[in-house]
């Protein structure tokens, strides 16, 4: 092979990478966005649920392990109630005391009342012989004080008796309270969501307040961007918006605006030049609805890097290829087939999606608004 030719072929190679490399360089750039849409680099985020102890107690029992999903209500962990179980059976106990005692009050309050009753009568006949002379005033005197005698016991006895119903009430309060303090022992999921942490073992004892797990909140899926001051002055809340993740380009999932920061960041808080007041950026969240998170909740992570797009003119036109949007569908993931009798009265099933929204697992806390 001449020298020529191996130069001419080591030419022809040398032109083909770099047509490759500029070819790779030219799909690796942003798509063109039409006028009235504005786009951000940001990453599929959720809040952070943590669920604690409300007292001192020993974990008795863990029931989910990190990577879990859960529900709403469902228990993730148990924690040692055999103090408070001994409480609460010392209440019940007061209680059934009491109510012995309100019960003995009434019996007595009964029992007053007839005595009253009878020294009425002999107080009324007294009176009628003493008009006939057939007593003697000292006797009907007696009959008298006889009959205030009666009428005071009673009110004491009705006093004891409203004294008694407190206690009973009390008594009921303090079984309520120890009940509570032991149904809080269940640790239940606030949220759909994930388990991100196990933060406690079998056997350790929570302080009031420490963490067994902390969740991700599935039910608040969202992503923000950061928008320069003169385009996040256009977006309106509730307006339309897209979200994309960089593993899959070529579908988007449907979202809406649900914040728009009020105040700038990166930049001081003091400007005076315009260029410096171009250089403001604020936070804007792209909420993804609740249904369409729902359907693909098996798959969906937070952390994965993407691109949010909102509309800052109304009459705008989403671009082809943010148009492919993600269905929710008719049947979510991870939930079990139902009865045929059931399939058959639904609709038709919405097509599914080919890909999901996410597929990393760095979750971070987003920053409260």
């Amino acid at each position: 092979m001449s020298k020529t030719l191996l130069k001419l072929l080591l030419v022809a190679a040398v032109g083909l990478a770099a047509a490759f490399v500029a070819f790779a360089y030219w799909r690796s750039l942003p798509l063109p966005l039409p006028d009235g849409i504005a786009s951000g680099n940001g990453r599929i985020e959720a809040r952070l649920v943590d669920v604690a102890a409300k007292e001192s107690l020993r974990v008795k029992e863990i029931l989910v392990d990190e990577g879990d999903l859960v529900e709403p209500g469902q228990v993730v962990a148990r924690l040692d109630t055999n103090t408070l179980e001994a409480e609460l059976a010392e209440a019940n106990a007061n209680v059934a005391s009491t109510m012995e005692r309100e019960a003995v009050t009434n019996a007595s309050i009964v029992r007053r009342k007839s005595e009253m009753d009878l020294a009425s009568i002999e107080l009324e006949r007294a009176r009628k012989l003493l008009e006939r002379a057939a007593v003697s005033r000292e006797e009907y005197d007696q009959r008298t004080t006889h009959l205030e005698v009666t009428k005071a016991e009673l009110a004491e006895e009705q006093a004891k008796l409203r004294t008694v119903e407190q206690e009973v009430k009390a008594a009921q309060a303090s079984v309520a309270t120890i009940q509570t303090r032991i149904d809080d022992a269940t640790l239940k999921s606030p949220v759909r969501g994930r388990v991100l942490y196990r933060l406690t073992e079998v056997g350790e004892v929570l302080a009031p307040g420490g963490k067994a797990l902390t969740l991700v909140n599935l039910e608040d899926v969202y992503m923000e961007i950061f928008l320069p001051s003169e385009q996040a002055a256009k977006v309106r809340i509730g307006g339309d918006a897209r979200v994309t993740v960089d593993h899959a380009p070529g579908r988007a999932a449907a979202g809406y605006v649900s914040f728009v920061s009020p105040e700038a960041q990166f930049t001081p808080k003091q400007v005076e030049t315009r260029s410096e007041r171009d250089k403001l950026m604020f936070r804007v969240k792209i909420q993804v609805p609740e249904e369409l998170v729902h359907s693909y909740i098996e798959r969906i992570k937070t952390g994965v890097r993407g691109v949010g797009y909102v509309k800052l003119d109304e009459s705008a036109v989403w671009p082809d290829w943010l148009q492919d949007l993600l269905a929710p569908l008719a049947k979510p993931e991870g939930v079990e087939p139902s009865p045929p009798e059931e399939s058959a009265a639904r609709d038709s099933p919405s097509p599914v999606a080919e890909q999901d929204l996410s597929e990393a697992d760095a979750t971070t806390r987003p920053e409260d608004e």
